[in-house]
């Protein structure tokens, strides 16, 4: 046996990006720039660029739950990271898959419209996820958008009201919130993380940069890799958003696409 901690393995439940700046193929990047051990179940096909996304193709449920039961058959699980579900029948698949990890960290990203404006998320999978998968996760990590759709509310446009939000999406079974402020309008792009008894903010400067593909599929994915390694969600927020930041400061290394390109998930370990 070896005397080395166990490297961490991640689980991600996402869809595919063939472009390579978000879905499973982001998290999987991200897993790794954070020494984790990433795997990666599928639940949905898209074709897309870093300009938009142009088509949706589903995995049937049931082999998306073969899938996550065939990894949990063989393979120790140290937390998982869920993304794009796509449609109602796929999230009840993932909620009821997901019964061996109860106690887990799970991050619950969700994934319900894309950069380009698509909708990633079919609407009666909204009550689905809120029902089904909210109460599973150990941290929710949507943006304004996505908080408001949750809720069935209009979008915060102020610190107030993003705090508010979060507070009333703790209520429906996550452990902790983490609102993400980037569609804020000025210079700052504040997160807030909200559990049943602290809130803290996480203040940001905005990055002028176009290169922000796959930021969110990104961070939940680093938040996953950080709670499994026994960090509180506070500092698994914290260490997760520095990696990250960093990640989009030093995107204009790569040169991916003419729209929305990826950041650099690898910027600390690439030279050159």
């Amino acid at each position: 046996m070896s005397n080395h901690p166990a490297i961490r393995n991640i689980l991600s439940i996402a869809g595919s990006d063939p472009s390579g700046g978000a879905g499973i193929q982001a998290d999987l990047k991200a897993f790794s720039a954070r020494g984790c051990y990433g795997m990666a179940v599928i639940t949905a096909l898209t074709a897309q660029n870093t300009q938009g996304v142009s088509a949706v193709q589903a995995v049937d449920p049931g082999f998306v739950a073969e899938q996550i039961r065939m990894i949990s058959a063989d393979i120790r699980v140290d937390a998982v990271k869920i993304g794009m579900i796509a449609n109602a029948e796929i999230a009840r698949a993932v909620a009821e898959a997901l019964r061996p990890y109860r106690g887990l960290p799970i991050v619950l990203d969700p994934v319900m419209i894309a950069k380009g404006g698509a909708s990633l998320l079919d609407p009666e999978a909204v009550d689905v996820l809120r029902r089904d998968l909210l109460p599973l996760a150990t941290v929710l990590t949507p943006n304004l958008p996505e908080a408001a759709a949750l809720l069935g509310v209009t979008e915060a446009t102020d610190r107030g009201e993003m705090e508010a939000q979060a507070v009333e999406l703790v209520a429906h079974g996550p452990l902790a919130v983490l609102v993400k402020g980037g569609h804020l309008p000025g210079p700052q792009s504040p997160d807030v993380l909200v559990s049943d008894h602290e809130v803290t903010w996480f203040e940001g400067l905005r990055v002028k940069t176009a290169n922000t593909h796959g930021t969110g599929c990104s961070l939940s994915s680093a938040l996953a890799a950080e709670l499994a390694k026994g960090r509180s969600p506070r500092e698994a927020v914290e260490k997760a958003k520095a990696w990250l930041a960093d990640a989009v400061a030093m995107s204009d290394r790569l040169t991916v696409g003419e729209g929305h390109g990826p950041v650099h998930h690898f910027h600390g370990l690439w030279q050159g």
